[in-house]
């Protein structure tokens, strides 16, 4: 029988010390499901406080970790048509770290053909988070200015190009000097350095014209910054929390500048809207990573069972994500 390995967790805590690589038969499909070989699969923050016990949804325990990915169908049960053996698909949610996993046919993701394997596995969660936050949270006319803090995110990195497509101008705060010019590269309008008090000019930056929109994945001094640079009735949408800070309530622009502070979640946004809504994000985000308009950097791949050096090079400064892949070798030939 076929073997699965796979990074399992029997308790919450640091991923480091709860996940152990474990061995397991590879099932065959039942009727109506296939298998699905992992191909390529992403390190989120995420992934982090699910393992950790802290996120918004988690799994009963003992889990397989890992949130997001790309795979390839293996094997196909009986009764299941319009699929066939090496399509491309998401890897099943419900545990994306290990090699094999067997689920329903219906309502899997195939993907289109044409884009590469490191892009792939990064498709499912930021991307299409950049593109609720252009688009479904406030109305934004053409030449509006958009700022974010962590623009060397996967959904800093989308939003820049995203935005620059749609006819938005960005401000991406980074924490080190040298990500200044790759962001400008991709797109950005400009870039600042956090705690340069950067805000106290931020209506030179945009020519006099006020901050729309603020994008908020850090939260604590970063947040507030934002806050202070926003113009009169301008929103900032809170996506994450990276440096686990709170956020000193604003009063003063609460009260005098009339700003809006709201929060964003793609996973509830998924669950809360039809199939067909959800389908057309995701195909806008492939549609533009097969003709090169977006783009999000590998920094690098590690095998299943170097995972914990992979754990810590996602600790580490960096442009771009760090995937676990059967075969590294792969995912690199498609770079």
């Amino acid at each position: 029988m076929k073997k699965n390995r796979a990074l399992v967790y029997r308790l919450y805590g640091n991923p480091s010390e709860v996940l152990s690589l474990e061995e397991s038969a590879a099932f065959e499909p039942c009727a109506g499901e296939v298998r699905v070989k992992l191909l390529a699969s992403n390190i989120n923050p995420s992934d982090f406080g699910m393992v950790g016990g802290s996120y918004g949804a988690l799994r009963d325990l003992p889990a397989v970790a890992g949130r997001e990915g790309i795979g390839e169908i293996e094997a196909i049960g009986r009764g299941v048509d319009g699929l066939e053996v090496g399509m491309r698909v998401r890897f099943p949610e419900a545990g994306v770290w290990q090699e094999f996993a067997c689920c329903r046919a219906e309502g899997l993701q195939v993907v289109p053909d044409g884009i590469a394997l490191g892009q792939l596995a990064q498709s499912f969660i930021n991307p299409p988070t950049a593109f609720c936050l252009l688009t479904r949270l406030v109305e934004l006319p053409k030449g509006a200015w958009v700022l974010q803090n962590a623009g060397n995110s996967a959904v800093g990195l989308s939003v820049i190009q995203m935005a620059k497509e749609m006819g938005y101008r960005t401000i991406s705060e980074v924490r080190r000097e040298s990500l200044i010019e790759p962001l400008k590269n991709l797109g950005a309008d400009e870039v600042v350095l956090s705690g340069s008090g950067w805000h106290k000019q931020a209506m030179e930056m945009t020519g006099g014209e006020p901050v729309q929109l603020a994008l908020n994945s850090v939260g604590g001094e970063s947040a507030l910054d934002q806050i202070r640079a926003l113009g009169k009735g301008g929103t900032q949408v809170t996506f994450g929390g990276m440096s686990r800070e709170s956020v000193r309530f604003p009063t003063r622009e609460l009260i005098f500048k009339d700003v809006r502070l709201t929060g964003f979640w793609w996973d509830q946004w998924h669950r809360e809207n039809v199939w067909d809504a959800c389908q057309k994000i995701l195909s806008q985000v492939h549609e533009r990573m097969r003709d090169g308009r977006l783009q999000l950097p590998v920094a690098e791949v590690f095998p299943l069972d170097r995972f914990k050096e992979a754990l810590a090079r996602f600790s580490e400064p960096r442009l771009g994500k760090i995937l676990l892949a059967p075969d590294p070798g792969k995912v690199k030939e498609e770079a």
